[in-house]
């Protein structure tokens, strides 16, 4: 059972691993920031400086249809961006 579900790639993640050497991953709810360090040591094999996490909370949603009003939510989600050493980095398009 991974911790690390994928990586984030949006143009502020790409602008903020260019700039201050920091990688934005999508993880498990449950996980903490100890074992997020572990995990993206393990899976990549850099040397992490600090790890943050943002708790995204579920959006609910109203559609009005024939049958009636339909509620639903998406997913919550946790992020964490993981700042490596200086001299680090990760090539996230290797595998592409």
């Amino acid at each position: 059972m991974s911790i690390l579900i994928k990586p984030i790639i949006t143009e502020k993640a790409t602008a903020d691993s260019e700039l201050r050497n920091c990688y934005t991953f999508a993880v498990k709810t449950k996980a903490n920031k100890v074992e997020i360090k572990k995990a993206v040591e393990a899976a990549y094999g850099v040397s992490v400086e600090k790890v943050r996490t943002i708790n995204v909370r579920p959006d609910r949603r109203t559609r009005h249809t024939k049958t009636g009003i339909q509620h639903g939510k998406t997913n919550a989600v946790k992020k964490a961006i993981v700042q490596l050493a200086e001299g680090e980095m990760i090539d996230l398009y290797s595998n592409m």
